[in-house]
């Protein structure tokens, strides 16, 4: 399936195509667009557009797009309801909320800095993901939090 979002991907946009690939829609396709053409485009092609406004999956009630996405797509996954408030922390500027969140920000900053192709940065932080994952699987695994 094709799935539309901004241009200039940040956390919530890196993370909801990992959470898309590993989760929901493993032949998943992206597609990055200037905010104003998002929905035009996804109307056009039927593309399933996140983390833009006038989409379905955005944010709601102070909880970021990764959480409309676990919710809409009922996961369940401990690892990954303990890694969405690392998430929701860093993407919605609330960074005293997690520990991580403030650590995970400036690795989204620096690797937009390093990779302004989005489809690169995307290829490239999915490492990160994978291993902010992994950490949350052991957290979850010893009751920490």
């Amino acid at each position: 399936m094709k799935w539309i979002t901004r241009s200039h991907v940040h956390v919530d946009r890196v993370a909801c195509p990992w959470l898309i690939t590993r989760f929901v829609d493993s032949d998943a396709e992206f597609v990055f667009a200037p905010k104003s053409k998002v929905m035009e485009i996804a109307e056009k092609t039927g593309a399933i557009p996140f983390d833009t406004d006038g989409a379905e999956l955005h944010h709601r009630d102070g909880r970021c797009t990764f959480d409309a996405i676990i919710a809409d797509y009922q996961l369940t996954d401990a690892a990954l309801l303990r890694m969405a408030k690392v998430i929701n922390a860093a993407d919605t500027g609330r960074l005293e909320a997690d520990p991580l969140a403030a650590g995970f920000e400036a690795i989204a900053v620096g690797y937009g800095l390093r990779f302004p192709d989005d489809r690169e940065n995307l290829a490239r932080q999915f490492e990160v993901y994978d291993a902010l994952y992994a950490w949350c699987r052991l957290d979850v695994a010893q009751g920490q939090r």
